[in-house]
């Protein structure tokens, strides 16, 4: 999208394509660039410069003065920039998908017309004929009456159904008798000749409608959800917990027995506190964000424990003890995987409650502790003390480890209080340790 200002620049418009050594004037550049050069060394360039690979040939829009107005998506030139003194606009919308690019630019549109702004068509002219941009008119939708009575459980009246879109912004155009049509109902969108149907109008911005049901979602909330009548549902399935619920259920129950309050963090990451600060190695190959907006967020992670120790570290000046827990996914090898872990920041306690916890878990979640083996970890291995952390195996399976965090690891996290913690993989250990609710 590019936003420009109209007295700067003279129709009529023409986008064409260049070769890279194409050169204007970018928007906030002082010096002539090429097109090669913007895709280069040019920050935005760099940025969206794989949008164009495989191209040999760029597009540009031009004015009639052959003044440059963009490079789309690239960046917009310098030509057009737009200042407080700016009053009338003229905005270019490009894009692979017709009914993203209209959407995108009737919402600009309607945003400027409720601030005061007036808003004015351009006829475009093309291969296939001419049309005009933006359309104001209302696009029509055809809803079944058979439909409405289905989703909602009632017969709306015509008043109520136009009043009801009408809060909604739409129109009831007209209710008729359906003519032209499939003669048996094989969809719930079908309108079946011989009954009936409503058209309704709808503002051209509402891309968000793409079936009756939408309507009809925009008929309920208007004719307001508290008047719908209020039925059992006509169909009895019995629901059955799926095996992964339950691991999580219990691993849940267990922890929050165990004093620890449930945190939700993102699943995005970076090396650097996946890796770099808790001493362990990539397990399978990392997902890596394309374009991240953060150097916090590069990564899909690996483990859940650092994104608890991070979130000791923001509540670090409240008091003490905090003890916190989370289910969550990590991604290995573009592979999502369930782990649930823990971490406690508080004084007197260390490795033996560390093991207290895991040995609480491994027990609720039903596994036969004669097959339990805890090892000690190798020094210099994850971010444990030398000593103080544990793997925990079941018939020579690892399914988790736990221990003590080594000072220099919570420093880093800019933690200074004495932490343990763990992690364990739940789909291993549900594989391993047979439900005993079944």
């Amino acid at each position: 999208m590019g936003v420009h200002d109209l007295s700067s620049i003279t129709p009529p418009f023409r986008v064409v394509t260049v070769p890279p050594d194409y050169s204007f004037v970018p928007l906030a550049g002082e010096h002539e660039m090429s097109i090669a050069e913007i895709l280069e060394s040019h920050p935005k360039g760099m940025e969206y410069a794989h949008l164009m690979e495989g191209l040999d040939r760029f597009p540009i829009i031009l004015d009639g003065s052959e003044n440059v107005l963009s490079f789309p998506p690239i960046i917009n030139g310098a030509q057009t920039t737009v200042s407080k003194e700016t009053e009338d606009f003229f905005i270019d919308v490009t894009g692979w998908d017709e009914r993203s690019c209209e959407a995108c630019l009737l919402l600009i549109c309607l945003s400027l017309y409720e601030r005061g702004g007036s808003v004015e068509s351009v006829k475009i002219m093309n291969s296939e004929g001419e049309s005009f941009s933006p359309i104001g008119e209302h696009r029509e939708h055809r809803v079944p009456d058979r439909l409405i009575k289905k989703i909602l459980g009632l017969e709306i009246g015509q008043n109520d159904l136009s009043d009801s879109l009408k809060k909604m912004g739409g129109r009831l155009e007209e209710t008729r008798t359906v003519t032209d049509g499939p003669n048996v109902n094989g969809r719930w969108s079908d309108c079946v000749v011989g009954e009936k149907e409503h058209i309704v109008s709808m503002p051209r911005w509402r891309s968000d409608i793409m079936h009756p049901i939408d309507i009809i979602e925009d008929i309920a909330i208007g004719f307001g959800f508290e008047n719908l009548p209020r039925q059992m549902s006509s169909l009895h399935i019995d629901a059955v917990p799926l095996k992964s619920s339950q691991l999580r259920r219990r691993f849940g129950e267990s922890m929050r027995a165990c004093a620890l309050q449930e945190v939700q963090s993102l699943t995005l990451s970076n090396e650097k506190d996946q890796f770099g600060r808790m001493g362990w190695q990539p397990r399978g190959g990392i997902v890596t964000i394309a374009n991240p907006i953060t150097s916090e967020h590069t990564i899909l992670r690996q483990s859940v424990l650092p994104s608890l120790l991070g979130i000791l570290a923001a509540n670090r000046h409240h008091e003490l003890p905090q003890r916190v827990y989370e289910l969550g996914t990590v991604v290995r090898g573009g592979i999502n995987l369930e782990r649930g872990s823990w971490a406690c920041a508080e004084t007197g306690s260390g490795f033996s409650s560390a093991k207290g916890i895991a040995q609480a878990v491994l027990r609720d979640l039903g596994a036969d502790m004669s097959e339990v083996v805890f090892d000690a970890t190798e020094p210099g291995y994850g971010p444990w003390i030398k000593g103080r952390g544990a793997l925990v195996s079941i018939r020579g399976e690892v399914v988790g480890e736990f221990g003590e965090i080594s000072p220099e690891v919570s420093t880093s996290f800019g933690l200074k209080s004495p932490i343990h913690g763990g992690e364990f993989d739940l789909e291993l250990l549900g594989s391993l340790v047979p439900d005993p609710v079944i």
